[in-house]
């Protein structure tokens, strides 16, 4: 599935959600397998898939650039066919959702056509030039900055996370997923630890993806996620953990 990601979609978009690196935390999730499917040609070439993810987006890869109305109509099928399985027919509430770069007229055109409806919800993706000087991080007396000791504080990572979030999205077997991806470097995994209490009061995951920078060329790097516990906000934790984690990205490419 990651080969056929390169195969059609454009190197300049290839860490796009969901690139290589997140393909793989994805499909480590037992939900997400059991929605996953694949289509092939007659010699056996992988000529789309398709899955719904476990917040009930629709997410797929086929080559728009060649009309294929029949295999169109499928992934969609299978898109609704993932959630029906999943709420039943009697939730009427919830609904199969996608997305894309808002410059991505193909995909939007096919999402159009099978009648998916724009909804004013946008995701930003913010970029920072690791050429500039990156300020020194502070923390304030009594915190400590140090990597994830290892899948042992999955639990803690996990009740940080829902707690920052207000939420009980994250999972253990996310979590894990996460760390468990072939590039995932424990180094670039943060926390600030509270004084006296030993508790995890943020975090920020970094990475980066050796894979996808030799396929566009680009040096780049993710810092996310990163959020904070809310017994710690507005201490500047987080943008600590951020400025950590660009100044550690800098160190990997120098």
């Amino acid at each position: 599935m990651i080969q056929f990601l390169f195969i059609v979609r454009p190197a300049e978009r290839l860490a796009d959600y969901p690139g290589p690196v997140d393909l793989r935390e994805l499909l480590a999730l037992s939900a997400v397998q059991e929605n996953t499917r694949l289509w092939f040609a007659g010699d056996g070439r992988l000529v789309a898939y398709a899955f719904v993810d476990q917040y009930d987006n629709l997410r797929f890869a086929i080559n728009l650039q060649t009309p294929q109305p029949d295999l169109e109509a499928a992934i969609v099928d299978w898109g609704v066919a993932c959630l029906r399985r999943t709420i039943g027919a009697e939730d009427k509430t919830r609904t199969l959702d996608a997305s894309c770069r808002e410059d991505d007229v193909e995909q939007i055109a096919f999402l159009q056509r099978h009648g998916f409806i724009r909804q004013d919800t946008r995701s930003l993706h913010l970029v920072r030039p690791l050429i500039e000087s990156v300020p020194a991080p502070q923390l304030p007396d009594g915190f400590a900055i140090r990597h994830v000791q290892g899948e042992q504080e999955v639990a803690a990572l996990v009740a940080l996370h829902r707690a920052a979030f207000g939420t009980e999205y994250m999972t253990p077997e996310e979590r894990l997923a996460m760390m468990r991806v072939p590039e995932y470097e424990a180094e670039l995994d943060l926390v600030v630890v509270a004084p006296a209490s030993g508790r995890l009061a943020a975090y920020c995951l970094c990475g980066i993806s050796q894979e996808e920078n030799e396929r566009t060329g680009r040096q780049e790097g993710f810092t996310d996620p990163i959020a904070t516990h809310p017994d710690f906000q507005r201490r500047g934790l987080a943008r600590t953990l951020l400025l950590t984690g660009l100044r550690k990205g800098i160190e990997k490419y120098n």
